[in-house]
């Protein structure tokens, strides 16, 4: 009977939980994703003061008898954000039982996700106690995203080495690292702009036009970035397969926040379905950036085969 290397051994007993908890970051990557949507929708509608009281809804868990549209929006908000958070509890939990068995980076990487989850709480309370106040709504959306890049950083690296043909070149780790500030960046623009309802004040009274201003100037930065990000990858698709297809995801994505930002623009922010869908297609924008940066990151430190 062969004995079977040490190392070996425990390499196979660590897959199962790096298996389950890359799927799990991927499920809670994606439901947090649709909070920020539903966020938005709740924004939109003006039912970010629907329930008067937090963390209760009219000083109740189900408020049954006040519930109409606004009203179940701002609760179901709730509702998702508390199950996100429980949930980021349950895998923090299970990273440090497992401690032995993931990468040491994990447990600490969940240990951050936990601070933003507490902080984002402390904002989405404050959000509502200070009756919408722009700077703290704007910071509640800003740490989502965090929380959101952060959740597929810690996914993207538990996937196994990714394949390569050759090497990338050595600007495209530092490049989509820029296009991920950039359009985080103008990510927050939007949300001030939302927050400070400027684009409404703006076509109605000519008031706060210059904060919208701001929002559209960032468009061209962000839209260079990653424009260059998205061709650089597609052009290396017959090499590394993967990267060819983010590439073409990150143009597509691209190309669809443009023309939702645009016919948003036109119609003056009348068609609310159109408002939510550019802050969601934005947030997984930014996602497929952070996805891609940290793919490149982790296939550079791969060694390259060579051919003898």
């Amino acid at each position: 009977m062969v004995d079977t290397p040490v190392h070996l051994v425990r390499s196979a007993a660590g897959w199962v939980p790096q298996i389950f908890m890359r799927r799990c970051l991927w499920c809670l990557a994606a439901a947090t994703w649709g909070l920020m949507a539903l966020g938005s929708a709740t924004r939109v509608m003006e039912a970010g003061l629907a329930c008067p009281d937090w963390p209760l809804c009219f000083g109740q868990v189900v408020p049954t008898q006040q519930m109409d549209l606004q009203v179940f929006l701002e609760w179901f908000h709730r509702l998702v954000a508390a199950t996100v958070g429980l949930s980021v509890m349950g895998l923090l939990g299970l990273a440090w039982w497992w401690r032995t068995q993931l990468p040491r980076w994990l447990p600490w990487g969940m240990t951050a996700a936990l601070g933003l989850v507490l902080w984002q709480g402390i904002l989405g309370g404050l959000t509502v106690t200070q009756l919408l106040r722009f700077d703290i709504v704007t910071a509640h959306l800003g740490t989502g995203l965090a929380f959101f890049s952060l959740l597929l950083t810690l996914a993207v690296g538990l996937l196994p080495p990714p394949a390569l043909a050759q090497p990338l070149p050595r600007y495209l780790p530092g490049l989509t690292g820029a296009a991920v500030l950039t359009v985080y960046g103008q990510s927050l623009l939007g949300g001030l702009v939302a927050s400070r309802w400027a684009a409404h004040q703006c076509f109605g009274a000519r008031e706060l036009c210059q904060v919208l201003h701001w929002h559209l100037l960032g468009v061209v930065p962000a839209t260079l970035v990653a424009l260059a990000v998205g061709t650089i990858a597609l052009r290396r698709q017959r090499i590394t397969p993967w990267l060819g297809r983010l590439g073409q995801a990150v143009l597509i994505l691209l190309a669809l926040q443009v023309g939702v930002g645009v016919a948003t623009y036109q119609l003056r922010l009348q068609v609310e379905p159109l408002t939510v869908t550019h802050q969601a297609v934005g947030a997984l924008l930014l996602g497929t950036l952070v996805v891609l940066t940290g793919l490149v990151r982790r296939t550079n430190r791969q060694p390259v085969p060579t051919i003898t």
